[in-house]
Order: C-alpha cells, then structure tokens, then sequence
C-alpha cells in the first residue's frame, strides 16, 4: 500500500455541512478539513499534502508547481473541469472523479422543476395562504396555465445515465421522447422514442432538457438562435451545467414570450452576481444547484470518495481522468 502523511479537503461544506462523517479517511493520514478555501489560501493550507480533496476550488498548474508532494488530487464532484488534468499528469499525479453518485437525485430535481412551470405549485400555495382562494366566488381558482405533461415530447439533450432515467420518468407521464447525443445508444426497447438532431429536438419538443457535459462544443449551446426555433409554448430545464445557457438570451427569450418558461438548478456563475438577468425573468423558476444534494446522494458521494482513495493507496486506482 502506498503510504502517505497528509490528507487536506478544501471544500468540505458542499458535501458534509455536519450531517455526514470524514472519519473513514482518518485512517490513512492527518486529515485536515476546511470549510471554504479561497484559491489564494490553497498552497498554504495544502503545503505538505499528499492528498487534495476539492469540490469547487480550482488547482491549476501554478498551484501545483507549488506543491511538490502531491501524488493524488480526489474531485468530490463528477465534474473535473476545475483541475488542470495535463500539468497534473505530467508531475505524475492522479486525479479521480465521482461519476453516477447523484443520478436519481439530479432526475428528480428535473421533474421538480418542470413539474413547478406545469402547476405553479408553491405561488398557488402562497395564494391560498394569502386569503385569495378565501375570498374566491368559486370553489377553485389558477393564476396559471395548468398543462399536462400527457402526449406532450420531451427533448432530452444528453442520453447517457442521467438522459435515459430522466426518458424513464417522461415515459412514465405518457410522454413522447426525442434523444440527442454524441453516441446513440440502442433504445429499442422504448416505444415512444426517436433520435433527432439538435434542430429536430428544438423545433419539435414541448419540453427540452438538458443532461449533457460542459466542453468548448456545448458552451452556449442554448442561445438566441437555438432558443428561437422552440415552440413558445415549451419550457427549457437545465439541471446540468449553466454555461451551456447563453444567459442574456434566455432571459429576453422569456420577457418576450418566445418560449413558455424556464426551470434552472445551475447558473453559468455560482454564486450568482445580484444582477442575473434570470431574476427578474418572466416564468423562471431557479434553484441554487441542488440537484445532486440530497443527502442519499452525499451518502453515495462521501463513501466513493473513500473508496477511490483506497484504491489509489492500493495501487489499483479507479475512476481516474487523466491516465
């Protein structure tokens, strides 16, 4: 077994805010857990590491030239974008992912929020409780367009894990599917499903989801062209990546009415600058990136975390980006 002294987490909060445990990483070495570390704090507090542990804070290369006894960087995410993987490869250190952990988590937020632009559950609820259903001549009321998600097609941009159990759900609500990857897989098995080019998904979808990675390819892959082909009755959901969304463009999509609503759990800067054109956008529904947070899924998160370490001080490393 490799042996090592220091294991340093950066960004612990995100993943365990006091309701998990680090004690199954106590074993290997001294582990120091930070809350919150800013990228200027990162050489100072990870001087003498061995193991980086991150979420959100970034290592890039002038980092790690800084740290010289660094043999393994373990992302506490699926996405990795935040480390420099060349210059880490190159200084011979290996970097891991968590791929999967959130899967049915990230699906049901997507239904959460589109199923909030179809039923306006929680202002509904805000209005009964503000006396408006009280003072009602009749028995019920709606502020909004009440729609079923029956019949209707959902586009689905990304058909991997996450695509297909968000195309298992639709299904589920009687829904027609068009798939748009980079690989298309064998769906034969579901009836209601069809491949389609991006174009295709747009201009024929009542719902477009978004399930693909962030890459130079898909960054603003939703802007004013791609957001004028769609229907102006469909919503757009994106609890994928928020730089895939030209955000400017989507809100003036919404203001005018080009498309019906908007469920977003990412934005493309996070925390948001107060002046996101997004918040004051007509039909927009945003959640501060929550999908893949609940606590079963922090659980899956935190115990694959161990065991990419211990496979790495094994000699057998898995779940490796940068081979």
């Amino acid at each position: 077994m490799i042996n090592i002294k220091k294991i340093v987490v950066l960004d612990g909060y995100g993943l365990n805010p006091g309701d998990l445990d680090w004690s199954a990483l106590e074993k290997y070495g001294q582990l120091t857990v930070f809350d919150r570390t800013k990228e200027a704090e990162i050489v100072e507090r990870a001087a003498d590491a061995d193991v980086i542990l991150t979420n959100k804070v970034p290592i890039r290369s002038t980092v790690l030239a800084q740290l010289p006894k660094l043999t393994y960087i373990g992302v506490l995410a699926t996405g990795y974008n935040i480390i420099d993987i060349d210059e880490a490869k190159k200084r011979g250190i290996v970097v891991t992912n968590v791929p999967g952990y959130s899967t049915s988590s990230v699906v049901q937020l997507t239904f959460a929020l589109l199923l909030e632009l179809c039923h306006r559950v929680q202002r509904h609820s805000d209005s009964v409780m503000e006396g408006k259903w009280s003072r009602s001549p009749d028995f019920c009321f709606w502020d909004y367009p009440l729609v079923e998600l029956m019949d209707k097609t959902i586009g689905i941009i990304g058909f991997g894990d996450i695509g297909q159990k968000v195309a298992d759900v639709a299904s589920a609500f009687g829904m027609n599917i068009i798939g748009h990857s980079r690989t298309q897989t064998d769906q034969s098995h579901r009836g209601n499903f069809q491949w389609g080019t991006l174009d295709e998904l747009l201009t024929q979808s009542d719902v477009v989801s978004i399930h693909c990675p962030l890459t130079p390819q898909t960054a603003g892959l939703i802007n004013k062209d791609t957001l004028a082909k769609m229907k102006e009755t469909a919503f757009l959901v994106n609890t994928s990546r928020g730089p895939l969304i030209v955000e400017e463009d989507l809100a003036t999509a919404l203001n005018e009415g080009h498309i019906a609503g908007a469920g977003l759990d990412v934005l493309s800067t996070e925390p948001p600058p107060a002046g996101n054109p997004l918040f004051t956008a007509k039909n927009c529904v945003i959640t501060p990136h929550i999908a893949w947070a609940t606590k079963e899924a922090r659980v899956r998160l935190m115990n694959s975390v161990v065991n990419n370490l211990t496979a790495f001080l094994d000699g057998a490393p898995e779940n490796v980006v940068n081979r």
